[in-house]
């Protein structure tokens, strides 16, 4: 099942029993982006900003003056609900004068939360591994010329006495086709079956 980040900032407004809700999404690659993009679009005139942000394993939230587990959980079930990762969101709150009791309140952050996502602007996440190979001078233009098929990057390229290392990184589902392909090319010169093992 694909997981998705978001490709830019995402916005979502909802009026809801007089309150006003404003969610702003964003793609984060490290715990400190995400809290710098909330602290930079917190709205101080607000009731509360209340957040949460997901990069892996590794996650926060938080009510922000809400009742316990009313604001910041339900915004980061909202973050795995729509199959996102490495998003960080905010939903701030004008009060309007009417109370929305706990279960109101979960509905208001996680429901607006999760449009914002669902409406943004989502790109899949590929997951990539790199892993490092010797070539002679003679294969290197048919490896080169095989980087776009298996939709690889040459990272890097420190050249030896009779050729080079490379560094390529290429999508973790094409690893194995990858291999092959050298092991192929290298008339099984070089293997890099068990580097891939051993990047899992």
């Amino acid at each position: 099942m694909p997981v998705y980040t978001l490709a830019d900032i995402a916005t979502h407004r909802e009026e809801i029993r007089k309150s006003r809700f404003l969610a702003l999404a964003a793609p984060v690659t490290t715990p400190d982006a995400a809290m710098a993009f909330i602290a930079t679009h917190a709205d101080a005139t607000a009731s509360h900003n209340c957040w949460a942000w997901r990069i892996g394993s590794v996650y926060r939230f938080h009510d922000a003056g809400e009742p316990g587990g009313t604001a910041g959980r339900p915004i980061l079930a909202a973050i795995d609900g729509q199959e996102c990762d490495r998003v960080a969101v905010v939903v701030t709150r004008w009060f309007g004068g009417i109370l929305l009791g706990a279960g109101g309140l979960m509905r208001a952050y996680g429901g607006c939360a999760a449009t914002c996502l669902r409406l943004a602007n989502r790109v899949p996440i590929v997951e990539a591994i790199v892993v490092t190979m010797a070539c002679t001078f003679a294969e290197m233009p048919v490896l080169r010329a095989r980087l776009r098929d298996h939709a690889a990057n040459l990272e890097s390229e420190d050249f030896t006495g009779d050729g080079a290392v490379w560094r390529v990184r290429l999508p973790r589902e094409r690893a194995l086709a990858w291999a092959a392909m050298v092991s192929d090319v290298t008339r099984g010169r070089v293997q890099l079956a068990e580097q891939i093992k051993r990047v899992d």
